[in-house]
This record gives C-alpha cells, structure tokens and sequence, in this order.
C-alpha cells in the first residue's frame, strides 16, 4: 500500500473557538457555551488524541471498512463540537381530526393527553440536556447533542403511533416537519 493510500486513515477535526475538548481513556469530553457532553470511543476502533485546538484520528486498520468507521468518527467528533457552540432544533407538527391532541412538556416527561380521545395520558421521557417547548400545534425541541434531540422526537413519533388501523386514513399523531442546526426560539 503505498503513502497516499495510508495517509486517508488519518484526519482530523478542527475544535471551533469557545469549546474545549478533553480525551480520557477513549471518552471524549466537549465543553461549550451551550453546555457540555462526552462520547464513548471505546467499541469504535478509532485511536483519538487530542493535541492544541484539534482532534486527530487515526483508523486501527487499513481496509475499506476501517476508513468507513474513521469517517464515521470524524462526523462524531464534529457534530459534538458543533453542539455545543450552536445546538440544534427540531420541530414537530401535532395533527389530528377529531379529538384535538395536547402537548405538556413536565420535567423529565412530555405528557400527550386526549390522543384518539384517550383519558390515560401517554408519557415520553426526554433524553439529556434537550429543551421541549409546546406551543399551539407545535412542538420544538432543541438542545446540545443531535442524538439525543432526534431520539425524544422520534419516540413521540412513535408513542402515536397508531396501530391496527389503516395509516392512510388514521393520520393523526406529532411528526417532524424540520430539522436545523442552531438553536431557534
């Protein structure tokens, strides 16, 4: 294999101003503005070192698969980095056609009262540092961490979800209508 060859198993992320990174025993930390989070590298075969205002890594391998995995940790590393600078929004759409749905953000939970005209409500939990705010027939949720914005929206999605009927005609439930870096009011 020659030197070109070997040079694309190798990156690195340039640390925007503001955000410090931290790297222990393949835990990676990032502190900004927004607040601070971690990533644990130790199930991805990527060697991390964190030197200055960069992160360099380096694949353990050098197949196709390996570089994929390296790429794969770049975007890791620079979605947490651009987390914690700008944060990221979701919103979401509440539809319904009969029963009017309500959205109640409470601590920890997102309580959806009167789906389809139940009297139980359905609790959600929200995942990590993320922010929801319910107002009309709208719901937004922003936060830090990507993953964690995306996986409480998309487990409300899914808590209505509603099944044993036919979806084409049954449409109602909270669905995401836009995602977007920054975090938006």
């Amino acid at each position: 294999m020659s030197t070109k060859q070997l040079a694309k198993f190798e990156t690195s992320v340039k640390v925007p101003p503001k955000v410090k990174v931290n790297l222990k025993k393949n835990i990676l930390q990032v502190e900004g503005p927004l607040g601070k989070t971690f990533k644990n590298f130790k199930k991805i075969p990527v060697i991390l070192e964190v030197k200055d205002d960069s992160v360099f890594l380096k694949a353990k391998g050098n197949r196709k698969k390996d570089y994929a995995i390296l790429n794969t940790a770049k975007s890791l590393v620079r979605e947490l980095c651009k987390g914690v600078s700008e944060g990221y929004t979701v919103k979401m759409k509440v539809v319904y056609a009969h029963f009017p749905i309500t959205v109640k953000p409470k601590g920890s939970e997102i309580r959806i009262e009167n789906f389809q005209g139940e009297r139980a409500p359905r609790v959600i939990k929200i995942r990590g540092a993320t922010r929801v705010v319910a107002k009309g027939d709208e719901v937004t949720m922003t936060g830090p961490v990507l993953t964690d914005i995306t996986q409480t929206a998309a487990n409300v999605q899914q808590g209505t979800k509603i099944k044993n009927k036919d979806h084409r005609v049954f449409l109602d439930g909270i669905y995401v209508f836009s995602k977007s870096s920054g975090i938006e009011k």
